[in-house]
């Protein structure tokens, strides 16, 4: 019989953990099958730890937690979790409610159904953000499926359900700068993509605002694609022809019409102009130097300050 593991990444979700530990168990009552739950506490300010410690004392369920030295981030929270889970099959599930359970045990059946299949992956067919937002997040799946060589399915989210033989993949991909929809997609493992429309969080306030995910969605470009170093190469290319277009121009001005040359207001704007240009890319390169950087000091993506495995050891289905 298989065994499940839940992996939930926390920051800051006092409010949220105790009543998504009982949506599960209302969701996998009598589902037939072994699962523990996987609580991943990033570095939460509130009272998030003792909840989960409250929680794993009374729970009859399995649960694992680990908890961050200091806030990390999702990404390495999501690492953690993979690295920790025991499931032949593994979840990756927010802990705020806006996915359902219900849905994560509707994957396990498809993939007990499919063995040819590794992956079942949620994606938002509608969304309730504003327009501004959804046109953003359709522009950055549009230039990621153009300037990558992997395909980025539009809305798909972390919410979905692996195989054992995939985690152990994406687990050997042990870089620090992650960009865990790349990395799901690169590792080439089968997928199947279901709708899902997200729910509204049982409390509290999202923790993604839209400078957080303009951030994020770019280091996803720089972690997957070398594209803007490319550019400026094109862009000085194109500066430099047309800067000869100019020239000549000029000249022809000059010497069939008489017309002065241009002077002082042309200089200005040229050199703003490709000074600006030089900058920017000046800052890209930066940043993929940051990151080779970062990756070269070699240190670790988390730090655990406890883990608490859970009370039995064996899973409910094991012989002794």
């Amino acid at each position: 019989m298989m065994h499940l593991s839940l992996v939930m990444p926390c920051y800051n979700e006092a409010e949220n953990v105790e009543a998504m530990h009982d949506a599960v168990e209302a969701a996998f009552a009598g589902c037939g099958f072994a699962y523990e739950m996987v609580f991943v506490d990033d570095g939460s300010r509130d009272g998030t730890w003792q909840t989960l410690k409250s929680l794993r004392a009374r729970s009859a369920q399995r649960i694992r937690l680990v908890r961050f030295s200091r806030n990390f981030g999702k990404e390495s929270a999501i690492f953690a979790g993979l690295r920790h889970a025991q499931g032949e099959l593994v979840t990756l599930i927010d802990a705020d409610l806006q996915q359902p359970p219900e849905l994560a045990l509707e994957m396990v059946r498809w993939l007990d159904a499919n063995e040819e299949d590794d992956c079942v992956a949620a994606f938002q067919e509608q969304r309730s953000e504003g327009a501004l937002t959804v046109l953003l997040k359709r522009g950055f799946y549009a230039l990621m499926n153009r300037v990558t060589e992997i395909e980025f399915v539009q809305g798909a989210s972390d919410f979905r359900t692996m195989r054992r033989t995939m985690v152990d993949a994406i687990l050997e991909m042990g870089e620090h700068n992650r960009f865990s929809k790349g990395i799901f997609s690169w590792v080439g493992f089968r997928t199947h993509y279901i709708p899902y429309t997200a729910r509204e969080r049982h409390a509290g306030k999202t923790k993604w605002g839209t400078w957080k995910l303009f951030k994020y969605a770019f280091d996803g470009i720089v972690s997957f694609t070398t594209m803007p170093l490319r550019l400026a190469v094109f862009a000085g290319v194109g500066a430099a022809l047309a800067s000869l277009v100019y020239m000549v121009v000029v000249i022809i001005q000059k010497l069939a019409y008489g017309i002065t040359i241009p002077g002082y207001a042309t200089l200005v704007v040229l050199i703003l102009l490709l000074g600006g240009m030089e900058l920017f890319f000046m800052g890209v390169l930066g940043e993929y130097l940051a990151k080779t950087y970062v990756e070269s000091k070699r240190r670790p993506i988390f730090l655990a300050r406890e883990v608490l495995e859970p009370k039995e050891e064996r899973w409910p289905n094991e012989e002794p």
